[in-house]
């Protein structure tokens, strides 16, 4: 059985397309084809349904994917092991984020002490998140919600109070705090479904009897406060966001305590380079100064 045998039936198995994996691993299909075929043929069994040009992973390549994405995990630990001890003053980190307000801070302040090490930030919703986090591609994970599994382990970093932003002309500018009733009949701007806030809080609408109308849905919290300022719709944002030049009005929720929590999460089995330590330190120390300058 050959390396290169795993590393193309894995990627056959997560496309379930032989056109596609072919194109994905920029070799010809029937080569992709007859490695599979060998690859198959050494373990005795097929592993895939052939349904037209569609394959449908069987039982038994279901149990055999399952190894091989531990086999090459551990190879590419290997790999990046010696890569750090080799060179600790460079490397890279992958990152992914379902909660991105804190980001910007938390990478330049890594950048200060890691000036020459290059990171790789990705913005995904939950489901995404977890499916690199089970494959190993990701060193840590900024989460909000927290997620849990076997593999994962979860550090609760921030708890952050979510907020009602009105831009300044609005009606409910001039007050401090507004029940979610109120808000029935407003227009939103928001993220898209699958982000853990927008999860958050249309659970929680839904539980005193409406649905939040968007007129806005999209994949950058960051641009959320722009929109809200332009008169576009009022948001649901976290604490951490508010800035003071903008000219956005933040009331605070009456009737339920809406908070997000942020998590840091990585995969138990992922090589935790030097860097990577580093930065957890570094987020570790953000929210915690943060907390103390809310808190004076």
């Amino acid at each position: 059985m050959e390396l290169l045998q795993l590393q193309y039936f894995i990627t056959v198995a997560r496309l379930e397309h032989m056109t596609e994996a072919a194109e994905s691993l920029h070799v010809t299909q029937s080569s992709l084809s007859k490695t599979i075929q060998r690859l198959e043929a050494d373990l005795g069994v097929p592993l895939f349904d052939r349904i037209g040009r569609k394959l449908r992973l069987n039982e038994f390549g279901g149990k055999f994917l399952r190894r091989a994405e531990k086999a090459l995990f551990e190879l590419d630990q290997g790999k990046q092991e010696i890569s750090d001890l080799a060179s600790p003053e460079h490397g890279a980190l992958e990152l992914a984020v379902t909660a991105a307000s804190a980001m910007p801070n938390i990478l330049r302040a890594f950048r200060r002490k890691r000036p020459h090490l290059q990171f790789h930030v990705q913005m995904l919703s939950t489901q995404e998140m977890l499916a690199l986090l089970h494959r190993g591609e990701v060193d840590f994970c900024l989460s909000s919600p927290p997620v849990e599994g076997e593999d994962i382990v979860c550090e609760i970093v921030c708890k952050d109070p979510i907020l009602i932003a009105v831009p300044i002309g609005h009606r409910l500018a001039g007050r401090s705090s507004v029940s979610l009733s109120e808000l029935k009949n407003e227009w939103f701007v928001g993220v898209k479904k699958g982000y853990g806030t927008r999860d958050l809080v249309d659970n929680v609408c839904h539980s005193v009897g409406f649905e939040p109308k968007y007129v806005y849905e999209g994949n950058e919290p960051a641009r959320l406060s722009a929109l809200v300022e332009a008169e576009i719709g009022i948001a649901f944002l976290p604490n951490s966001a508010r800035n003071s030049r903008e000219q956005i009005a933040y009331l605070h929720i009456e009737d339920h305590a809406l908070v997000r929590e942020i998590a840091l999460v990585w995969h138990k089995s992922r090589y935790i380079s030097r860097a990577a330590q580093e930065f957890r330190e570094v987020v570790v120390s953000y929210f915690q100064e943060r907390a103390l300058q809310t808190n004076t």
